[in-house]
Parts: C-alpha cells; structure tokens; sequence
C-alpha cells in the first residue's frame, strides 16, 4: 500500500496496527517513495530476565562503598 504522508499523519496508528499484521505500507512525498512501515522482527530469543531468582547476590555486596567512592574522590578523577 502507498500513501502520503501528509495523509499518513492523520491514519499513523491505524497503520502501525496494519504493519503490525504485516502488511507493508510505503510513505510517499510528492508521490515519490521515501519510506517504509514494516513490522519489526520479533525477538526470539530474549536474554532480559532470563536468569530470574538464579542470581544471589551475597549480603556484603555493599560493604565497602565509602572507601571505594573515597578512592574516586581523592583520585582526581571526579570533578569537584
């Protein structure tokens, strides 16, 4: 399908919905192509989440923090 985009501006989300299902919508400008809705590939395989409740991290984690950020403070490192 083509349209303008003059016209696509008033229709955008109905034609997300429609390249959502598939469909192929070609944006024009004076009649010319310029670009393209497609949808995106869907992602398969995912890492976000993955190690969910597998992770412990140990109680102590934060021990440490005040000398570790006087470390970066007295390095010249961060500005003042």
């Amino acid at each position: 399908m083509q349209i303008a985009i003059a016209e696509a501006k008033a229709q955008f989300a109905d034609l997300i919905r429609r390249a959502e299902a598939g469909e192929e919508i070609e944006l024009t400008r004076y009649g010319r192509p310029v670009a393209r809705l497609t949808a995106s590939p869907a992602r398969a395989n995912s890492l976000i989440g993955c190690a969910k409740g597998q992770v412990r991290l140990p109680d102590d984690m934060n021990d440490g923090d005040d000398q570790v950020a006087r470390l970066f403070r007295d390095s010249g490192i961060l500005p003042e």
